[in-house]
């Protein structure tokens, strides 16, 4: 079979889903409860990089972007992540907050989507888990300047060896372009995959203090 067939046959690649529903009684009256009920479970199964969240933005001309980061933070106020100020996602959140997340739980047959606007995080609460990295991540934070262009993996590489040298010893300092957003929900859906593509399908939307649920169809 040639390279070409092989290409063919993603066509008819396909499961079922099979590892449970989701109904209205498995519900909570807010989605944070279920959200922390579902990441725990994600954990408990050892999913590999269980907090990855893709988070989409869009640019100043409508072309969306995403990537993956990881959940380092949440409560009823949001889900926290942390990045260079100076990165593409960060210029895209100055110019339009309202961001996109995604998380796929691939082997629990699950995913949880989120719309929500991100907000800066104070300097405060951005110091405070800067610190609680290892210091080999906080001397990485100050070597790049993310989504700027680089030569040669090598520049990262000496920059990172003499910084270390630099912060042997002592604490290493905030970098004044690295910080943290909080994304405020303002709807959430949980997925999970059903037989015969019958998928199981809740949105939660804000309706002023409370929240508006839908069973969404497949």
């Amino acid at each position: 079979m040639s390279d070409n067939d092989s290409l063919q046959q993603i066509a008819h690649l396909r499961r079922e889903y099979t590892k449970g529903g989701l109904r209205r009684h498995d519900l909570t009256d807010t989605p944070m409860p279920l959200f922390e009920r579902w990441l725990a479970q994600a954990c408990e199964a050892k999913l590999a990089d269980p907090t990855a969240m893709v988070v989409a933005t869009v640019d100043e001309n409508g072309q969306p972007y995403q990537r993956i980061v990881l959940l380092k933070h949440f409560d009823e106020k949001g889900l926290v992540f942390y990045t260079n100020l100076g990165s593409r996602k960060a210029h895209h959140i100055e110019h339009n907050p309202c961001v996109s997340l995604h998380f796929p739980w691939h082997m629990l047959e699950r995913q949880v989507m989120v719309l929500g606007t991100a907000e800066r995080l104070s300097t405060i609460e951005v110091l405070k888990y800067f610190h609680s990295r290892p210091k080999d991540s906080q001397i990485g934070a100050w070597v790049s300047k993310q989504s700027s262009r680089i030569s040669a993996r090598g520049v990262l590489e000496s920059k990172f060896l003499e910084l270390k040298q630099k912060f042997q010893q002592g604490e290493v300092p905030l970098p004044s372009f690295w910080g943290g957003y909080r994304v405020s929900i303002d709807q959430m859906e949980f997925w999970q995959g059903g037989e015969h593509r019958l998928h199981d399908r809740f949105l939660y939307q804000r309706d002023g203090a409370a929240w508006k649920i839908d069973r969404l169809a497949p």
